[in-house]
């Protein structure tokens, strides 16, 4: 096993949230889910992250309930769930120490917030040598705005791709993930 696909964020959270009306991928639970069971599938590791911001009274506070896994998605045993407070997988989790200490020299990034926490995540894990693949239709985000300007989520999810590909990720599709 030197694979891994990192599942960032895809929590219950984002959902109790009104701008998830916008969201770009609302139901991405289903492609998250096809890329974990064709990693399961090949015996490779499954990282779930999820974001917590104990003590905020806000979605993200695990003592509302809302972090947990977004519904029709289960952590199968052996699969490490690691709870982060910073916006990257890495910076706040044992993350590159669960991989490494494992062998894993290439990971899978999949999640929430596109541009924010996958993004990040890619780029951290890049920095730290992963060979690194974005699963791009296996995220989501939403609008951004500042100043009065909006970008659209598919100027965020395009954006991302420019940015990531050929400098910190390889860009994939679920299905060339998967075969399917």
């Amino acid at each position: 096993m030197t694979k891994a696909l990192i599942v960032v964020d895809v929590q219950e959270s984002f959902r109790q949230r009104a701008s998830w009306e916008t969201a770009s991928n609302p139901a991405i639970a289903g492609p998250v889910g096809k890329l974990a069971d064709h990693f399961r599938a090949q015996g490779d590791l499954i990282v779930w992250v999820l974001h917590i911001e104990p003590g905020t009274g806000d979605v993200f506070d695990p003592e509302l309930g809302f972090v947990r896994l977004m519904d029709g998605l289960i952590a199968k045993d052996g699969e490490p769930t690691v709870h982060k407070t910073s916006h990257n997988a890495f910076t706040t989790t044992n993350l590159h120490q669960l991989l490494t200490s494992r062998g894993i020299r290439e990971v899978t990034i999949c999640g929430i917030r596109t541009e924010q926490c996958c993004e990040t995540t890619a780029r951290v894990a890049s920095d730290l040598g992963f060979e690194v693949v974005f699963a791009i239709d296996a995220t989501a985000t939403t609008p951004i705005e500042l100043g009065g300007d909006v970008l659209s989520t598919g100027e965020i999810m395009r954006r991302t791709e420019f940015v990531l590909a050929g400098r910190f990720a390889t860009i994939r599709t679920v299905a060339e993930l998967t075969g399917s």
